[in-house]
């Protein structure tokens, strides 16, 4: 071989083996930077991304139409370090993470220093440039925070990173929690946070974010690039003071009956505002919780009080009059010789006439009257009850109403004994404030009105949208068919079946109504009750309707007027006790009777209305706002604010249980009761600081 033909084999051998060390060398640093350094690359890559994020605007507040607070967003922070920050370097962190540690302790002592300064350790040692330090903040431990060694130099320079957050709270907790409802991502949408979300979820804003390894976002800058605007506040038409009453009357014979659930509804006659609404169904835990709105939602057969519907419908088509006769026989009676229909009273009524068939809610006195007018052309019933509105939803803003049932002849259910069954609440189905709507009717002079939740949007305190009363049907029926129904429902507590509602201060018409509820494919053997009632107050001037309807009670007492008449009766005993207007007493000769009438420290617009009552022009609280106390004798009362710092314990001496609940529980405490009638001593002391949950006792006297 030549020497010329080696030197170029030897020349192609290194360029060969050139190429061989030059493709190894590539693969190794792929290979490198895919596996050794491939996560601080991505965290380099993640570094440089950045984007535009939306931030939640603060809810708007659900008030009582006293402007009592019943839904408010109360502000919670997460914290977050950045331990790249120039307070975490080595000799910054070594002056002060001792300090650091024990201000930490001091603030969250669910660890101690030592645990914090290793939890501060770790964060350093590995970074961390968006590490989580705490969750769920308050404000008043975020200012403290700030102050603390290395945080006290701000964002940038201290490491401390702010996000805040918003966590819903019900000052009254389970008061009409159901009506108030929720709003929830990735769940429906209940109550009135639901229905009126647009108003009170505001417009959210705009901060820029930044993306950092493990693919979390942290804020870039300290503010934000556009600003939240909050939601407006939404003024129910709910009085906190009746709904309260409504609960706990509702919740104790509830419990008294050991019945299943049960529901309650006060209304303006009016305007068809809902005054109080409680719902409540007994849990597996041996507690009755608000877990759904049976007022609205619950369709099921009414029982009596459908009744009324069936006589006025009678009445109006002119097959029947209040003083017509009705043989009522002996208590049974057979619909097509084979279906019994009994009367609650052994041996029957005889005949009696149609009014005292009502009183009295005989079942065959009722159904041979609609039978006898209506069998020749039974749908000539059902149009008629359609022309009354019945069997029409009411078209609440509130979501969840239940579908009204009323049947027409050619539906493949109708049957022989539709027509006398379905006059007595069966074979249809309504809910409780379907019911209610129709009586309030009757109270407000044949007007049909629409309930009413909500009255006005406001934004601090300025008018946005005021929502008016809406009329249905200005007329129902005749001026002469409501007179004849008003007449019959207060027979009804006069000489009927509701006289334990006889002996009040003032009058009251209604009707009970005790149902057979069916028991899915099990018909109507053995089969559980609901009973009712529902009617007006005061009889002769009609301000307020209400219906209460208790659901399955048991120990051997079902009939309405046994259950849920003593609910309604404690309704409306504190509505007239409270409501002047109602009552027919010279008011100019109270207020010499009470040399210094006793009232307790709590809102100025329930003090003045007090005073007012008692023709006690209250002048001297002329300028006060928010909590007051009164002192001195008539004549020379003064009138002096309640001042709450913030981060201080209220003073709620002298205060009902309710206000001072109230009080406290706003504030951030969580209160233990002893005792009955106003406060007489509280802890900690009135003015003290406190840390958010910690626990207050409250004895009252």
């Amino acid at each position: 071989m030549t020497s010329a033909k080696k030197n170029i084999l030897f020349r192609v051998y290194f360029v060969f083996l050139f190429l061989c060390l030059f493709g190894a060398a590539v693969v190794f640093r792929i290979w490198k930077l895919q596996v050794q350094e491939g996560a601080y690359w991505d965290a380099q890559a993640d570094s440089l991304t950045t984007a535009v994020r939306e931030i939640d605007a603060a809810r708007g507040n659900i008030y009582a139409r006293d402007n009592i607070l019943l839904a408010t967003s109360v502000p919670i922070y997460e914290i977050h370090v950045d331990f790249k920050a120039e307070g975490f370097s080595g000799g910054s962190y070594r002056d002060n993470a001792p300090r650091l540690a024990r201000g930490l302790a001091d603030l969250f002592p669910d660890k101690t220093a030592a645990q914090w300064r290793r939890t501060l350790d770790r964060g350093r040692q590995q970074q961390k440039r968006y590490f989580l330090l705490r969750r769920n903040v308050s404000y008043t431990q975020l200012k403290t925070l700030r102050t603390l060694p290395i945080f006290n130099r701000g964002q940038f320079r201290g490491g401390i990173i702010v996000e805040q957050h918003s966590k819903r709270q019900l000052p009254f907790r389970k008061l009409a929690a159901r009506t108030i409802g929720h709003s929830r991502r990735n769940a429906p949408n209940v109550g009135i946070e639901g229905m009126y979300n647009e108003h009170l979820r505001g417009v959210r804003g705009v901060r820029l974010m930044q993306r950092i390894s493990g693919g979390v976002w942290k804020p870039l800058n300290s503010d934000n690039e556009i600003e939240p605007q909050d939601g407006y506040d939404v003024i129910t038409t709910l009085d906190i003071s009746i709904q309260d009453v409504a609960e706990h009357s509702l919740e104790k014979r509830l419990s008294e009956h050991n019945a299943e659930q049960g529901c309650a509804i006060l209304m303006e006659v009016a305007t068809g505002e809902i005054r109080a609404i409680a719902n409540l169904k007994l849990g597996e835990d041996g507690v009755y919780r608000e877990v759904y709105n049976y007022a609205v939602g619950a369709s099921t057969e009414p029982g009596s009080t459908f009744k009324l519907h069936s006589l006025m419908a009678a009445i109006e088509d002119g097959h029947v009059l209040p003083d017509d006769s009705v043989d009522t026989g002996k208590g049974r009676h057979y619909w097509t010789g084979r279906y019994a229909m009994d009367d609650s009273k052994r041996g029957g009524y005889g005949r009696i006439s149609v009014r005292r068939a009502f009183a009295v809610s005989s079942n065959i006195g009722i159904s041979k009257v609609i039978h006898r007018s209506y069998q020749g052309n039974p749908q000539a019933f059902v149009d008629r009850l359609r022309t009354m509105h019945v069997g029409e939803k009411l078209g609440l803003k509130i979501k969840g109403e239940g579908s009204p049932l009323i049947k027409d002849t050619d539906n493949k259910s109708w049957s022989r004994t539709t027509l006398p069954y379905m006059s007595i609440g069966y074979e249809s189905r309504f809910t409780p404030l379907q019911i209610l709507a129709f009586y309030n009717a009757v109270a407000n002079n044949g007007v049909l009105v629409r309930p009413r939740f909500v009255s006005a949007i406001q934004e601090n305190g300025r008018m946005i949208e005021q929502f008016n009363p809406v009329v249905i049907d200005s007329a129902i029926c005749s001026p002469a068919t409501i007179t004849a129904a008003r007449e019959m429902l207060e027979q009804v507590v006069q000489e009927g079946t509701g006289t334990k509602l006889r002996h009040s201060q003032y009058r009251i018409a209604g009707k009970t109504g005790t149902a057979r509820v069916a028991q899915n494919n099990k018909g109507y053997i053995d089969p559980k009750y609901q009973a009712s009632f529902v009617g007006y107050f005061p009889a002769d001037r009609p301000r307020y309707s209400c219906m209460v309807v208790v659901y399955a009670p048991s120990n051997d007492v079902y009939y309405a007027s046994e259950v849920a008449a003593p609910i309604f009766k404690d309704i409306a005993d504190k509505v007239y006790a409270t409501r002047f207007d109602l009552q027919n007493h010279d008011h100019d000769t109270l207020a010499p009777l009470l040399a210094h009438p006793p009232a307790k420290p709590g809102p100025v617009h329930y003090t003045r209305l007090a005073y007012a009552g008692l023709s006690m022009g209250p002048a001297f609280l002329d300028g006060l706002e928010g909590w007051v106390k009164v002192s001195g004798r008539s004549g020379k009362l003064k009138g002096k604010k309640i001042e709450q710092p913030e981060g201080r314990v209220p003073d709620v001496r002298g205060m009902g249980l309710r206000d001072a609940v109230y009080l406290l529980e706003n504030a951030g405490l969580q209160v233990s009761v002893t005792g009955r009638g106003r406060v007489v001593t509280q802890s900690p002391e009135p003015g003290a600081e406190f840390q958010r949950g910690q626990a207050a006792a409250i004895a009252l006297n």
